[in-house]
C-alpha cells in the first residue's frame, strides 16, 4: 500500500510544486491522515540523527507543569544529548508562519548550530527539548521532498488546549 507522501508525490508527477498546491493537496486528503497511519506507513526508525526531521510520540515528562503541550511532534532536530535532543516542533506554529520558517531554514541550509537558528524569530515556539525516557514510539524519518507536505498535516495532539490557542500564543510569541 502506498503511503500518504507516495500518493502526494505521485499526484505532483514527482515536480516540485508550490506550497499551495503542497496545502490544497494535504487538505484533500485530510480524512486519510492520521498518525497512526503515518507511523505504520512511514520510515520508522529506533532512534533520530542530527538535523533529522521526524514525527514521533511523545508524553512531556514535566506535563502537569506545562500550560499545553503536543503528544505527535514534528520535529526538526538541533542538537543531540545522551538524555534526548532539542529540536524546533513546527506544530506550534500556524500553517502558514510553518512554510515561512522551513523557507528561512532552507535559505540558511538548515546545517547552522542552535546559537544562529534562535536569531529566527520564527523559532521562538517551536523550540522544545525531548527525553529518551519520554519517547512513546520510534521515529518517522521524513524524506527532504515530503517536508512541505508534512508541514500541513494535521496530526498535531495538543493536550490541555486548543490548536487556536497555541497558534495565538505563538503569534504573540514572533511579533
Amino acid at each position: 500500500m502506498a503511503s500518504i507522501f507516495d500518493t502526494i508525490r505521485k499526484s505532483a508527477g514527482d515536480k516540485e510544486k508550490s506550497v499551495n498546491w503542497y496545502r490544497s493537496k494535504v487538505r484533500q486528503l485530510a480524512s486519510r491522515i492520521s498518525s497512526a497511519k503515518l507511523m505504520r506507513q512511514g520510515n520508522v526508525v529506533a532512534r533520530p540523527r542530527l538535523y533529522d526531521f521526524c514525527m514521533f510520540s511523545y508524553d512531556p515528562k514535566l506535563k502537569r507543569k506545562l500550560p499545553y503541550y503536543d503528544r505527535f511532534p514534528l520535529v526538526f532536530i538541533i542538537e543531540l544529548y545522551e538524555d534526548g535532543f532539542l529540536g524546533m516542533n513546527f506544530h506550534y506554529l500556524p500553517y502558514n508562519l510553518r512554510a515561512r520558517l522551513l523557507e528561512e531554514l532552507d535559505n540558511r541550509n538548515f546545517r547552522r548550530n542552535y546559537s544562529q537558528l534562535k536569531r529566527i524569530k520564527l523559532i521562538r515556539p517551536t523550540i522544545k527539548r525531548y527525553l529518551r525516557a519520554h519517547y512513546r514510539s520510534g521515529f518517522m524519518r521524513l524524506e527532504k521532498d515530503d517536508y512541505i507536505p508534512a508541514i500541513f498535516m494535521p496530526v498535531a495532539k495538543f493536550e490541555k488546549a486548543s490548536e487556536s490557542k497555541v497558534f495565538a500564543d505563538s503569534r504573540r510569541m514572533v511579533s
